[in-house]
This record gives structure tokens, C-alpha cells and sequence, in this order.
């Protein structure tokens, strides 16, 4: 193997366990060394590593990202959580309100963003009632996925498709609005069959846990500028022909211009993490694609009857790939190699439904997983991989076999 198809399995290889063997390198870590390595090794000139990496789609990225975390710093999500926490409603209701915010949530704002803002907050909720906090992070986490599906702006993965594939905001809703919708029932029936009778937690458990009790107070003005901003975002990127990046990024600077919070605030809500993972992955899969041995692949597969610009194909092919490397990575390792003719809506739709839907079934399957797992161990809650399967693989393969009949109707 030539070191281009070593070093991209190596990082591919961490992106899959979370970790580097033998290292302590992360997912991030990886695809930066690799990208480093690339470039130190000279498989792809400094020129032609910065060219690879798509600053349309970061830069998407980074503007909602912005506009998403307004709302944390104005306390939005600690005065909706607290709201709900109040209400006098057995769990099962209360579990079907979480997921119904998890889930609308998801869809207008980055689905990362929200699930970092409120996981402490579920915690906080559900100890304070005496109630098991497993099953409602995790609904929450499964709607956030699913939910985020349904908008072109609801997930990181959504916005590189969209970018990569020129979507239209409308064309791209009416495909996977109604599964995206359709999930959360199926999320909510399902934990509620698998948690009976363990609603509540051991004595031992009822503490209150430090660090969920404090949140910021609302800010009414800010939250307002922030759901304004938001509804302009959607409506431009409905009703104009601006670049979406530009939208997204005039949108951030208008939201850090402000009397009362201030701009590092806001920017402690983006996470540099994934905009350095992707800017990573985009030098190495560009490194690889130069060598010819992805596109040869794709043939070959093409050859033996498997045509990538078929939504059912597509689908199938993703939702694999997803519980392998992560959503953001399969959708990066896909595009490249989609046709760009035909229905390029319902093309992208599959990918996104493949990869939103699938990326339930494990904790690396998606960053939110992944945060939702590391944010309750900060606060001495174990969800275990056969925890977090236990629920999340028949909640994505009922998911998915709903979306795969969708896709083979529409």
C-alpha cells in the first residue's frame, strides 16, 4: 500500500474507535495529523491542501454555528428546559416533550450545538425529579439526529451536502420533512417499552449533580435578535439567490455585534473541534482521491451494479458507512462521487436520511452521541455502548426501514 492509503486508514481507523491505538489521539487529532502528514510527506503540495479544503462549507458552518450558540448565551435553552422540568406530567409525557424539543430543535438550529447546551440541562431535570436520566438523554439524542434531518441546516453533515450538491431549501424539505417527523413517535414508543419500570433512580443516584444547577438567566432582547436573525437565515435561504455561506456569515457578524453579550461568549459556543476535523478530512481524502484508488473503487462497484446515484442506493451505502466512521466522515468520503445530474434533491435527501438515521445505532455514529455519552460521564452517568445500543439499534433500524419505504415510494 502506498503511504496516501495508509495514512487515510490510520485516520479513518481512529475516526471508527474514537481514538488512535496505542495513542492518545482523537478523532480531531487524527485527521489534523493526517492532514500534517500528507502535506510533511509531500503526497499533496501546501497549495493544493489549502484548495481541497471547502471554505464555503466551514464557513457555513461556522455563521450558524454562531447564530445557534445566541441562544445558549441568552439563556433560551435554560429557560425552555426549566419550563418543561416544571410541568406536573408522569415521565412518559414528560419523555415526549424532550423529545419533541429535541427534534424541533435540531431542525432550525446546528442539532450539535443543542445537544451540548442541553444535556447538562436533561440531567439537572431528571435528577431533581428523582427520575433515571439515561432514557431522556437518550431520546433527546435520538430526535436530535433524526429531527435534524428534516432542514438543510440541522446537522453539520446536512450543510455539506447541500453545499457539495447545490440543494434547494424547499425541494430538499419535501422530501424528508414527513420521516424526519415520523421518527419521533417511534423513538418515544420505543424508550418508553424499553425503560418500564425503570423510570426512577437508586437512592444512592438522588443527589443533585454539581455543575447542572446553575444556567444562565434570560435574555429576552438577545433571545429575540436570535430567533429574528434565524427566521432571516431560513427566509434568504428560501427566497434568495445568495450564497449560503455568505447568509450564514453576515448573520454571525450581526449577532456578535452587541452592547450587552459579549463576542467570546458566543464564540465559546462553536465547536472548533469539528470545523478542525473536517478541514482535516478534506486534505485527506483529497490526498487519496489523487492517487485514483477511490474513483477505480467507485467504478468497479458501478460496474458490478451498484449506481451511487440511485436514493435507495445511496442510502443503504450511508447508513453502512455512518456507524463505521461517523456521519460528517461518510458523507465527505460519498459526495465526491455522486453524478451531479438527475434529481440531485432526492439524491441528497437519501444521504442525509441514510446518515441521520443510521448514526443512532452507536455512540460514534454521530458528534451528538458522542457528546451526549461524554457530557453525563462528566456528571457520574454511565451510558455503556450495550446501554446506548440497546436503544439505539432498534430505534435506527425501525428509522430506517421507514425511510428506505419513503424513498422507494417517492
Amino acid at each position: 500500500m502506498g503511504p496516501s492509503l495508509i495514512i487515510f486508514l490510520l485516520v479513518y481507523v481512529a475516526l471508527a474507535l474514537g481514538h488512535l491505538p496505542g495513542f492518545r489521539v482523537d478523532r480531531t487529532g487524527a485527521a489534523v495529523i493526517g492532514a500534517m502528514a500528507m502535506i510533511g510527506l509531500g503526497l499533496i503540495g501546501p497549495k493544493a491542501a489549502w484548495d481541497a479544503i471547502d471554505y464555503q462549507t466551514v464557513g457555513l458552518l461556522f455563521g450558524l454555528m454562531i447564530v445557534s450558540g445566541a441562544f445558549t448565551v441568552s439563556g433560551f435553552f435554560d429557560w425552555l428546559a426549566r419550563k418543561v422540568a416544571a410541568l406536573d406530567v408522569l415521565p412518559q409525557v414528560l419523555l415526549m416533550l424532550i423529545i419533541g424539543l429535541g427534534g424541533g430543535l435540531s431542525a432550525l438550529l446546528t442539532n450539535d450545538v443543542v445537544v451540548i447546551a442541553m444535556t447538562p440541562l436533561l440531567v439537572s431535570i431528571s435528577i431533581s425529579r428523582g427520575l433515571n436520566p439515561v432514557p431522556f438523554i437518550l431520546g433527546f439524542c435520538f430526535a436530535a439526529n433524526t429531527g435534524s434531518v428534516a432542514t438543510i441546516i440541522g446537522s453539520p453533515q446536512n450543510m455539506i451536502i447541500a453545499q457539495t450538491l447545490g440543494l434547494s431549501f424547499t425541494e430538499y424539505m419535501k422530501v424528508v420533512l414527513v420521516p424526519a417527523l415520523a421518527t419521533l413517535p417511534i423513538i418515544w414508543g420505543l424508550i418508553c417499552v424499553l425503560y418500564r419500570g425503570r423510570w426512577t433512580i437508586q437512592a444512592k443516584a438522588t443527589q443533585p449533580v454539581a455543575g447542572t444547577s446553575a444556567g444562565h438567566a434570560l435574555d429576552i432582547g438577545g433571545t429575540a435578535k436570535a430567533a429574528i436573525i434565524t427566521a432571516a437565515v431560513v427566509a434568504a435561504f428560501v427566497f434568495s439567490d445568495w450564497r449560503r455561506e455568505l447568509i450564514a456569515l453576515s448573520a454571525a457578524a450581526v449577532i456578535l455585534v452587541s452592547r450587552r453579550v459579549a463576542s467570546k461568549d458566543v464564540l465559546g459556543t462553536v465547536d472548533g473541534n469539528l470545523l478542525l476535523l473536517l478541514a482535516g478530512l478534506f486534505v485527506v481524502n483529497a490526498t487519496l482521491a489523487d492517487t485514483g484508488l477511490p474513483q477505480k473503487l467507485v467504478h468497479d462497484l458501478q460496474s458490478a451494479g451498484l449506481d451511487l446515484g440511485k436514493p435507495s442506493v445511496i442510502f443503504l451505502v450511508s447508513s453502512v458507512l455512518s456507524n463505521i466512521v461517523g456521519n460528517s466522515p461518510a458523507v465527505m468520503l460519498l459526495v465526491p462521487f455522486l453524478p451531479h445530474a438527475g434529481d440531485m434533491n432526492a439524491v441528497g435527501a437519501a444521504l442525509a436520511l441514510g446518515t441521520g438515521f443510521s448514526s443512532n445505532a452507536v455512540i460514534f455514529g454521530s458528534l451528538a452521541g458522542v457528546i451526549v455519552v461524554e457530557q453525563a460521564a462528566r456528571f457520574n452517568i454511565d451510558i455503556s455502548m450495550r446501554e446506548f445500543c440497546r436503544a439505539g439499534i432498534p430505534v435506527s433500524l425501525i428509522c430506517m426501514a421507514l425511510a428506505l419505504g419513503w424513498i422507494l415510494l417517492t
